[in-house]
């Protein structure tokens, strides 16, 4: 099973882009994150030519997800159910296989003195929870999508200029940390421990690419019964060099199940 994750920042914008990369590499899954789409608007004859079958949640100008499977999901879950605001438009979780996979936006938080970081914090505290209610650390399962977070110094250029950024602050970082303690394992970083390789390469800053000043905030994560079954996993960045480019680009991981 060849799984992959992208952040568009939106969909709509980055179709060619979308459409070429699922022709050329023929992933089983595709998570896509930041569609910036309301559902009613949702370019679904425009991907109909892939033969995926399609599930999404979106919201106009911002956020929004998406998965895109050969195989049709046996169960589709929107957003979280603790009660809370359900930001069903950062979090989809679909059964494949028998397998299930959860797709996330992670709020990036704006500043740290905002409420948006205190919301993101809480965010990483929420989504632990679920994984608590819905899946065990025992049997697979797959978490991926756009974190917005550099877990370590080596996934951030510069890492000391950026202590005080709401992707590499320390709280942020722990929060995170402590969410994939929960029982999820980095397949990329298992199999490429010290590998330098970023996923996002910022549009204020246009020689961000060609100087390989970016983030790593793209995450693949699986349980322990799946992480050692994976046997390949990478990072593609020729879509970020492709006209009109979304800001990050497609990460993916293949699994021997």
């Amino acid at each position: 099973m060849k799984i992959a994750t992208f952040n568009a920042n939106s969909l709509r914008k980055r179709l060619p882009i979308v459409l070429a990369w699922l022709e050329q590499h023929k992933p089983d899954v595709l998570c896509i994150q930041e569609t910036k789409v309301q559902d009613s608007e949702f370019p679904l004859l425009a991907l109909a030519p892939s033969g995926y079958t399609i599930t999404f949640r979106g919201m106009k100008s911002y956020n929004g997800v998406a998965i895109l499977s050969r195989r049709k999901p046996e169960a589709v879950f929107y957003g979280f159910d603790d009660g809370g605001e359900p930001d069903d438009s950062r979090l989809l979780r679909v059964i494949i296989d028998g397998i299930p996979i959860v797709n996330t936006y992670v709020p990036q938080g704006f500043e740290i003195d905002s409420p948006k970081y205190t919301y993101k914090l809480g965010w990483y505290e929420r989504l632990r929870n679920y994984f608590t209610k819905h899946l065990s650390p025992q049997a697979p399962a797959i978490w991926c999508g756009d974190m917005n977070v550099a877990p370590r110094p080596m996934d951030v250029h510069s890492p000391e200029k950026h202590l005080n950024h709401v992707c590499y602050h320390e709280a942020a970082r722990t929060a995170y940390e402590q969410t994939v303690a929960w029982g999820f394992e980095d397949v990329f970083v298992k199999l490429y421990p010290t590998r330098q390789q970023y996923t996002f390469w910022d549009y204020r800053a246009p020689s961000s690419l060609a100087a390989n000043k970016g983030w790593r905030i793209d995450h693949m994560m699986a349980t322990a019964p799946l992480a050692e079954k994976c046997v390949k996993a990478d990072v593609d960045v020729e879509p970020r060099r492709a006209k009109e480019p979304s800001d990050h680009t497609f990460l993916w991981a293949e699994f021997s199940i």
